[in-house]
């Protein structure tokens, strides 16, 4: 991809400017063209992977995400030809909208994208074809959706139906029920689940806040944008400490094959004056969340974006993810939106949070603590409340980061017996420098965990109750890769484990009772640290307590037995 020179004096961490997102966008747009059917309605790409929906609703994807992209890029050449896709995809090409199905999702995005472009798309249209796609999105206001952000696709189509005059009472409807329901997963501090349970990730970002906050700004609403405009700046103060200093965002959670679609609530903040970032802080985090897929292999040889993370990677796809799936990064582009002279655009550079400082950040509503360090820009996720309806390493984990993703080996888990899952995890709260949890393992096991950490230091304690005496326990930390050095030293009821010398893994065994395992652990890109004893003390005190120390810090007495973890100076 062919790129502007960098701008070292406005962009001095990226050196990314608007015309480095315009020259991208532009790119992609090209790249796809050679892919679209002679009608235009369908985008078919290369490869011998297929969703779940078939090759049909697979063709719909192509076209409905590569069309955003256009509709924030304002390409009227580009509009032109999308144009000529919704015409002949109306006209009996495109599948229809049915209950939970991925056609819904798509024609979200192609009310989107007609609602932003309105003067240079849809109000050039025929007034025949205008009426054939108002009847094909009209099937989006009664479909029913999966309940989850789902919910979002028929408020998103309705806002746009409602604007033209189209069903408009069936369309204010169901943009009434879509954010009436909604609101049974928002749990305050700015955060959603996607649906019922506790799954979060970057769906809060890019769904969950995307198309409420993008309705009531395009409706001119200003009771609505007040209520999901303010949850969106409380969300950004967490949000913004979700990217590394190279500029990758937390390798957790699902549809990580988005992307850059990161970044789209970091430009929605800015975008409807929702934020608490500064503006060259905003393009900072969103520029180099563009910049380090780009150095990556995100995108092929043919200009098109694969189906993984860096380059193709099926560990992080779904069932529902498709050869076009990888474009709803567009959603990264809403910044376009901001007119040149916005002063996110026009501010010098400022550093993210992982650059300004080592800091250990309790999150109360996913029940997560983010350790960030300045020294290698390495921000840490330490999951104690996120996991989904089965067993997923991309939720369940104890720990994720920006430099690394989940292993076949169980990284970051508490193996009972043979049994490595963690199930029914229940927090146990969050404070400074601390987060717990109680979790499932082993058959019936349970275990409940506390993390300490001060700078790259983690502190891991695990009381193992329920588990026969003398049944196996297998604690592991970080899976390090190239550049990366993971620790794990055993401190109380643990030792090097018997299946291997990896530093990331210990053995130790249960008792009569609860047995309480210690560990200290660090994951790090600095090439000299101390080692890791010198930086804490850490003494196991009875069968469920430990006393820790900090050699620059406070000491700290922990509890872990009981209906809640105790933390006291």
């Amino acid at each position: 991809m062919q790129l502007p020179p960098p701008d070292p004096a406005l962009s001095p961490r990226t050196g990314y400017t608007r015309a480095h997102w315009e020259a991208a966008a532009d790119a992609l747009l090209a790249a796809v063209e050679p892919y679209a059917t002679e009608d235009r309605a369908l985008y078919h790409f290369p490869g011998d992977r297929q969703s779940w929906a078939g090759r049909l609703s697979d063709g719909l994807e192509g076209y409905a995400r590569t069309l955003l992209l256009a509709a924030f890029r304002r390409d009227e050449t580009a509009l032109e030809r999308y144009a000529d896709g919704l015409a002949a995809g109306v006209s009996g090409v495109w599948p229809r909208i049915e209950d939970r199905g991925q056609p819904l999702v798509e024609a979200a995005s192609v009310a989107l994208a007609l609602r932003l472009t309105r003067p240079l798309l849809w109000d050039r249209l025929d007034d025949a074809v205008r009426q054939r796609a108002a009847d094909w999105l009209g099937d989006a206001l009664t479909a029913e959706p999966w309940p989850c952000n789902w919910e979002l696709f028929p408020v998103t189509v309705g806002g746009f139906l409602q604007e033209i005059g189209h069903e408009s009472e069936a369309a204010g409807k169901a943009v009434d029920r879509g954010l009436e329901r909604i609101e049974h997963w928002y749990v305050g501090g700015g955060w959603y689940t996607d649906g019922d349970g506790r799954k979060y990730d970057y769906y809060n970002g890019w769904a969950m806040h995307l198309y409420p906050v993008l309705h009531a700004w395009l409706a001119d609403d200003s009771r609505l944008l007040t209520v999901y405009g303010s949850r969106l700046e409380t969300h950004l103060a967490d949000y913004a400490r979700l990217f590394g200093g190279d500029g990758a965002p937390m390798h957790q959670g699902r549809s990580l094959t988005y992307r850059f679609a990161t970044t789209a609530p970091l430009w929605l903040g800015a975008l409807t004056g929702h934020t608490p970032l500064p503006p060259g802080e905003t393009r900072r985090l969103a520029s180099g969340a563009l910049k380090y897929f780009l150095e990556r292999d995100a995108v092929d040889e043919r200009g098109l974006l694969t189906l993984g993370w860096h380059g193709p990677d099926p560990a992080v796809l779904q069932g529902y993810s498709g050869p076009a799936s990888p474009y709803w990064a567009s959603k990264g582009f809403l910044g376009l939106l901001l007119p040149p002279d916005h002063e996110v655009w026009t501010a010098t550079e400022e550093p993210g949070p992982a650059e300004r400082e080592d800091a250990v950040t309790p999150v109360a509503a996913p029940n997560w603590l983010l350790q960030s360090t300045r020294a290698d820009g390495v921000v840490r996720l330490h999951n104690h409340g996120s996991e989904d309806v089965r067993y997923d390493p991309y939720y369940t984990r104890l720990a994720y980061s920006t430099v690394t993703a989940p292993s076949p080996s169980y990284d970051n888990s508490v193996i009972v017996g043979e049994d490595p899952g963690r199930t029914g995890i229940e927090p146990l709260g969050a404070g400074d420098g601390w987060v717990a949890s109680r979790h499932t393992a082993g058959g019936g096991a349970r275990v409940t965990s506390v993390l300490l950490a001060r700078g790259a230091t983690e502190v891991r304690a695990h009381l193992v109750t329920g588990a026969a005496p003398g049944t196996p326990v297998r604690v592991t930390g970080w899976h390090a890769g190239d550049g990366l050095r993971a620790e794990l030293v055993p401190v109380h009821g643990l030792e090097a484990s018997a299946e291997g010398t990896s530093a990331s893994s210990l053995a130790g065994t249960t008792g009569d009772a609860g047995t309480l395992f210690v560990a200290l652990a660090r994951l790090t890109a600095e090439p000299e640290t101390v080692p890791l004893e010198e930086t804490v003390s850490v003494r196991a005190e009875g069968p469920d307590g430990i006393r820790v120390r900090w050699s620059d810090g406070p000491e700290v007495r922990v509890t872990l037995s009981g209906d809640a973890v105790r933390v006291r100076a």
